[in-house]
Formats: structure tokens, C-alpha cells, sequence
């Protein structure tokens, strides 16, 4: 497009222009020649500036000289620019037409430019020249400079809305992470706190594997002879049928765990003459005193009070507090009916309601052909469920005691037994209480299982003796093969001043042995093979039953003493 402006100044009249630079916006700049001066333009007779798509005459176009102007004081023409090429060529005034940037001719009147009117400037391929004088920062720009003017699109307030929202949601996104790791730190923590806790209360309970022994130790990391326990022996007796129950109600205080260990009625006991007798014979003949010493002997115990608890004072205890729920296994008929074929008073089931006639039917029912174990154990759960229903409060449990009337023998009170019932009925409420059998052999003495199940681990194993100068405990097994021989050695043991236990009988035994389980009773156990004339060879460090000092097995090489 240069090319067509450099033709058509040159066929501009008569007067010659030529090129001389281009202005700050990118426009020619011409000067005149004189006449003699023009340069010869190969391409004038070419008609160079020709448009294509011209429908009219080509009409000449003079440069733009601004010196021209000067000099002559008149405005050099615009030479006017077609760019659809229409062919039409008016002048601004006299020489151009009004400029259109989208090459439309005005089709009436005179239009003027305006300062806000943007102007097409054809792309020049030589550089734009700024006077050095003029200082870069003060040019004037005007907004005609520019192609393009950025204006407010109709979108940007919903593009704004959108960064909005995605913000926000980005936001919402980052907090809910936070919120997240903030509760799976405080759930570490808190699982952190419980298994802490947990393993406190192991370490507390002695349960902990490293901290027990199952030989020495039981429930807590005391040994189980020196954790403390309370005692009391209750006796029931049925008034009607005849007949007692015992069993003993144990809190061990060390474990906080409550346990009623079940006597038999055939549990052999040694009196205090030496002679030999069941737990039942003891109660009837030597009372209740005379049967506590009795059993602490066999046992081992220390037993702090005897409760003597009769049939009509349990009904009257069951009813006073409210029926019990016992898990009954047999249907127990009503000790009234006078028909045979009566409905039974307590029925075979899971979560019985038993009254007070209920409770005491059921817990001194035995059937017929039955073992005393059986009826034994019905007694267990109801004394259970009656501590499962007592009252925990101390002076509650006072007053229910106090309520009933019962003749309390001492040292035992009824503020005593009242504030023992109600630290077992917090256990039994607990799920911290249990029912023990003690197991006995046929014969009524202990067996091993007794010794290492019920009385080690429930009642302390070998409780130490009241006072240092105590009678040693020397329990006798006859594996002899005569059966004499183990009253023999009774005799010969009490005359030596030793207390004796039966120990039952065992199968033949070549040799005799007398076992001691702490070294500070083999020197009385050297004296208990002294007296009953066995060599000192016979002496040795063993497993003792849990009830005594020392152990003798008679075996046939034992001779009693003649007198």
C-alpha cells in the first residue's frame, strides 16, 4: 500500500514529491522536488497504485508534506485511503473525503474527526523516528493510537462469579481437611489415653503377663498369700427338712474380686482332740465356734465371723429386698402340696423370679440319688442373687440385716456383716463375684485340684499361722497299703505336738516321704520324720498341699511306734 501512495504523489499535478521518512504515528513524509530534481519512478508509467477493484477512474494522490504546509500555510491534502477499493476519492474540505475505518464513503454531508474516532494505520515496514529532543515519558497517547480499546464484556461478572465460587469451594475443601486431620489427631489421642488407661488398670489388676506368675501369683501382682482377704462362714440351717449348707463368702480386697466357695458336707475336719470328723458333724456337734477353728485348720483360712443363717430368715431376706433371678436347672416341686400331681413351686429356666418360699425350696431341694453337690450349688445361686439384690450402700444393707431380727453370734455384729454384704453386693453388681466348689476326695480329704484351684488361689493357699509358735499343720497320706496305719500316725503326731490333717489315701508306695515347700520349715519336717521314726533321708524339698506345713506320704517301709 506504500507502493500506491508513492504513485500517486507522483502523478500528483505537475509537482514532484519524494520520500523522505515517516512521521510518529507511522505515516510518509514527503518533500517537493523542483522540476529539474524528479527522480525517475519505474513504475509511474506502470501505473503503479493501481486497485484491482476499482470501478472508476484512478485518481492521484499527494503525499502529505508538512513542510509543504508550512511554507505555503494551507493544509497539504490527505490523500484518502479506499480499502474495498470502491474506486471513489473525495477530499476532507476541497481535497479528501471523511475517513472511514471499515472503508464505507460518507453519503451525505461533511463528517469531522473526532479525538475518540480510532484510525486504521496500514502497517509500515521501515522504523518510527522520534525526535531525540522529545522526552519519552511526555508524549501525548491518545486513545486513536491503539486497535483495540479493552471494554466490560457482558460474561465478566459471571467469570468474577465463578473465581468467586471456586474460591470458596476451594476454601470449604482446605477446612474440611483441617476439620479432618483435627479428628484423627484427637481420636489418636484419645485411643492413645485408653490403651494407656488400659494398660494402667492390667498393671493395677496384676494381669499383665510379665508382672504374674500362675504359680505365686493370682489377679494382681501380689502374691497370692499376701493379698488381703475378709472371711465369713455362713451356715444354713433347713428347720424343717434338718440339715446345713456351708459355704464361705470371701472379698478378696487386693483383686476386688468376691467369691462363695461351697463346702461339702463331707469335708473332712480334725477337732481339737485330733480326732477326725465331716464338716456337717461339726456344725451339729462342736457349733459354730468349734466348726470355724476347725475349718481355718484344713483350710488355712482366718476366718473373722460365723453367720447362721435359718431357713425363714432367708425367705423373710428374699422378700424384704424384692424377689431374686436365678438361672434354675430343675423343676422343684412345692414342699405343701398335698397332691402329687401339684404344678412344682419353681420352675426349670433362665431368669426365674424366685419369692422368698421360692428361693429357700430351691436351695435346699435335693432329689433323690442326688449328690449333696447338686443341692450345694442351687444354695451358691441363690445367695448370689440375694447379693446381686442387696443394697451397696453400707447402712442400707444395716438396716435390712438389723430388719430381720436374726441372732448374730460374736465377735460378728450386724453393723459387721451389713457392711460386709454390701461391699459384695458392689461386686456381684459388678460381674466381679463368683461361685467356687471345693472339690474333695470321697474319703472327705482335699484333692490336688482343691489345693491349687480353690484353696491357693481363692483363699490364699498356705495362710500363714496365727502366731509364730503355732502348731505345725502336717497333713498324712497313707500309701502303706493298711489302712490303720494313718490313725497310727495321728496319735504319734499329736502326742508330738502337731497338728494333723487328713490327707486320705494313695496307691502303694515303696518308701516313705516327708515334703517341705519353704526352707524355713525343713526343720520341722525333720522333726515330723523324727517322730514317726523315718530316716532324715526321707527329707525333702517338694510340692506341699495347699492346706498344710508339711506332707507325709506313709509308704510300706513305714513301722509305727509299738506304744
Amino acid at each position: 500500500m506504500n507502493d500506491r501512495y508513492d504513485a500517486g504523489a507522483a502523478e500528483y499535478g505537475t509537482d514532484q514529491y519524494e520520500l523522505v521518512g515517516y512521521d510518529e504515528y507511522g505515516q510518509p513524509v514527503y518533500r517537493q522536488l523542483p522540476a529539474q530534481q524528479q527522480p525517475y519512478d519505474p513504475y509511474a508509467q506502470q501505473g503503479y497504485g493501481y486497485d484491482p477493484y476499482a470501478t472508476g477512474r484512478q485518481q492521484p494522490v499527494p503525499p502529505y508534506d508538512p513542510y509543504a504546509a508550512a511554507d505555503t500555510g494551507q493544509q497539504p491534502p490527505t490523500p484518502a485511503y479506499d480499502a474495498y477499493g470502491t474506486g471513489t476519492h473525495q477530499q476532507h474540505g476541497a481535497h479528501s473525503p471523511p475517513y472511514d475505518p471499515y472503508g464505507r464513503t460518507a453519503t451525505s454531508g461533511q463528517q469531522h474527526r473526532v479525538a475518540e474516532q480510532t484510525a486504521y494505520i496500514p502497517h509500515q515496514a521501515g522504523p518510527v523516528e522520534v525526535p531525540q529532543t522529545q522526552d519519552r515519558d511526555e508524549r501525548d497517547y491518545r486513545t486513536e493510537q491503539f486497535a483495540f480499546v479493552e471494554e466490560p464484556d457482558a460474561d465478566s461478572e459471571d467469570v468474577i462469579d465463578w473465581l468467586k465460587f471456586t474460591e470458596n469451594r476451594t476454601e470449604r475443601r482446605e477446612e474440611a481437611k483441617r476439620r479432618a486431620r483435627a479428628r484423627v489427631i484427637a481420636l489418636a489421642v484419645v485411643m492413645a489415653l485408653v490403651a494407656a488407661g488400659g494398660v494402667g488398670y492390667l498393671w493395677y489388676a496384676g494381669k499383665l503377663p510379665a508382672l504374674s506368675s500362675s504359680d505365686e501369683k493370682t489377679g494382681t501382682g501380689t502374691a497370692v498369700g499376701a493379698q488381703k482377704r475378709e472371711v465369713i462362714v455362713v451356715h444354713l440351717h433347713n428347720t424343717k427338712k434338718g440339715g446345713t449348707s456351708t459355704a464361705l463368702l470371701v472379698d478378696n480386697t487386693t483383686t476386688q474380686q468376691g467369691t462363695t466357695v461351697l463346702l461339702p458336707n463331707s469335708l473332712a475336719l480334725t477337732g481339737d482332740d485330733g480326732t477326725t470328723t465331716t464338716l456337717a458333724k461339726s456344725v451339729d456337734d462342736d457349733g459354730s465356734s468349734g466348726t470355724r477353728d476347725a475349718i481355718d485348720t484344713v483350710l488355712g483360712t482366718e476366718i473373722q465371723g460365723t453367720w447362721r443363717l435359718d431357713t425363714p430368715y432367708l425367705q423373710n431376706l428374699v422378700d424384704l429386698i424384692g424377689n431374686i433371678e436365678v438361672d434354675t436347672d430343675t423343676d422343684v416341686p412345692d414342699p405343701d402340696a398335698k397332691s402329687k400331681g401339684a404344678a412344682p413351686l419353681v420352675r426349670k429356666g433362665k431368669d426365674q423370679t424366685l419369692s422368698g418360699k421360692m428361693a429357700v425350696a430351691y436351695a435346699t431341694y435335693q432329689a433323690s440319688g442326688e449328690a449333696q453337690n447338686a443341692q450345694l450349688q442351687r444354695f451358691g445361686q441363690v445367695m448370689q442373687g440375694v447379693l446381686r439384690k442387696l443394697t451397696s450402700d453400707t447402712q442400707g444393707a444395716t438396716v435390712t440385716i438389723q430388719t430381720l431380727g436374726m441372732i448374730i453370734e460374736p465377735p460378728l455384729t450386724d453393723k459387721d456383716l451389713g457392711a460386709f454384704l454390701a461391699k459384695l453386693a458392689d461386686l456381684a453388681k459388678g460381674g466381679d463375684y463368683r461361685t467356687a466348689l471345693l472339690p474333695v476326695q470321697t474319703d472327705g480329704t482335699l484333692s490336688a485340684q482343691a489345693s491349687s484351684s480353690v484353696v491357693r488361689d481363692v483363699l490364699g493357699g498356705t495362710a500363714k499361722s496365727p502366731d509364730k509358735d503355732a502348731a505345725v499343720r502336717v497333713s498324712v497320706r497313707n500309701a502303706s497299703g493298711a489302712k490303720d496305719n494313718t490313725d497310727k500316725a495321728r496319735v504319734v503326731l499329736l502326742n508330738g505336738g502337731f497338728t494333723f490333717l487328713e490327707g486320705g489315701t494313695a496307691s502303694t508306695a515303696a518308701t516313705s516321704k516327708v515334703v517341705y515347700a519353704d526352707a524355713a520349715d525343713k526343720e520341722n519336717a525333720t522333726e515330723v520324720a523324727k517322730t514317726l521314726g523315718l530316716p532324715s533321708g526321707a527329707v525333702a524339698k517338694g510340692e506341699v498341699t495347699a492346706n498344710a506345713d508339711v506332707s507325709v506320704v506313709l509308704g510300706q517301709d513305714y513301722e509305727p511306734a509299738s506304744s
